[in-house]
């Protein structure tokens, strides 16, 4: 079998490069001006491919959206955050973990979800609706840990585990649009500080570590 290259790649191959190409141009200049011959140009494949695998621009959207929550979520579950004992640590881990990955060019460490979410939610709800599952099923990885914190140290409060982690994601969103209105990623990363203070807050913590954002023993 010959060599895949970008004029003939394999059945399958063609698919997985749009998704790549979806992935980084629509984060770099939005859905709506996000072209299909934009895409097929960033992949190396044809028209004909493109709509070999998809039968619309919003089902192109639809497919991007699962490949982001299936690639993101196998780079989560390999991150070093979850290696701490105490589940508190590891909230906070994450959160160091998620200020690191910001830098580069602003398309590079935004989100593909969030950005599709600001134009589509009310014109294409099946993108809407994909990048919702993205999102939230993000955030619910991180209740068990909230909650076990929660647990371990007695805390009983109005705010429930769910809703914190919904909080995170929003604080993250958040400080993605400041980095793209302003192109300054120390914004978004900004966010993160004000966003670690804030829990370490809720859990009875120092806001201002001494060296790093784990709890103190």
């Amino acid at each position: 079998m010959p060599r895949p290259t970008k004029q003939s790649p394999e059945r399958g191959d063609a698919r997985t490069r749009l998704l790549e190409a979806a992935r980084d141009v629509i984060r770099q200049k939005g859905f709506a001006a996000t072209s299909v011959d934009d895409l097929c140009q960033s992949a190396g494949v044809t028209k004909g491919a493109f709509f070999h695998h998809f039968k619309t621009k919003d089902a192109l959207g639809v497919a991007a959206a699962n490949y982001w929550a299936e690639t993101t979520s196998a780079l989560f579950a390999g991150a070093p955050y979850h290696k701490p004992d105490d589940p508190l640590d590891r909230v906070l881990a994450y959160l160091d973990f998620r200020k690191g990955i910001i830098g580069g060019e602003t398309f590079e460490y935004t989100c593909l979800v969030g950005t599709m979410t600001q134009e589509v939610h009310d014109s294409a709800p099946a993108i809407r609706d994909a990048c919702a599952a993205s999102i939230f099923g993000h955030a619910a990885t991180l209740e068990a840990d909230i909650e076990a914190a929660r647990a371990q140290r007695g805390i009983d409060a109005e705010w429930t585990a769910e809703s914190l982690a919904r909080h995170t994601q929003a604080v993250l969103q958040g400080g993605f649009i400041l980095a793209k209105a302003t192109g300054d990623s120390d914004l978004a990363r900004e966010s993160v500080d004000h966003l670690i203070r804030y829990v370490r807050g809720l859990f009875g913590l120092d806001v201002e570590p001494q060296t790093s954002t784990t709890r103190e023993n």
